[in-house]
């Protein structure tokens, strides 16, 4: 059992949109992953995915909305519903989400990542 520094483990990725294994608890994986521009609009048929930023803004667009996510706060995407991550700048998240999930859910692109790295 160690502590893990967010900062040390963000400060090795160096590919956007590629989420990276730092921890795992029961059958759910702890990820960094950081951010810029816009994702692809997905959803995942089967799990919920929590948002932690850490650095920068993440702009979570949804159908009907878009809600802000700001440094020290999180936002959870429950199963099913459709969503985009943007950030305008370089945004630094902890995502945390079972074993199971899929980066682009129910879409398959050059952005889709079936193997992870793990820091």
């Amino acid at each position: 059992m160690e502590s893990v520094n967010l900062n040390e483990k963000l400060s090795r990725v160096k590919e956007y949109w590629s989420p990276t294994i730092i921890g795992e608890l029961n059958d759910t994986y702890v990820k960094i992953v950081k951010f810029t521009g816009e994702f692809v609009w997905h959803h995942h048929d089967d799990e919920d995915e929590m948002f932690l930023v850490v650095r920068g803004c993440l702009r979570m667009r949804f159908r009907d909305r878009e809600v802000a996510v700001l440094p020290g706060e999180f936002i959870i995407v429950p199963k099913g519903v459709e969503h985009m991550p943007v950030a305008e700048e370089e945004v630094h998240v902890v995502l945390i989400e079972p074993k199971s999930t899929l980066n682009t859910g129910n879409v398959r692109n050059e952005r889709t990542r079936a193997e992870l790295q793990r820091l």
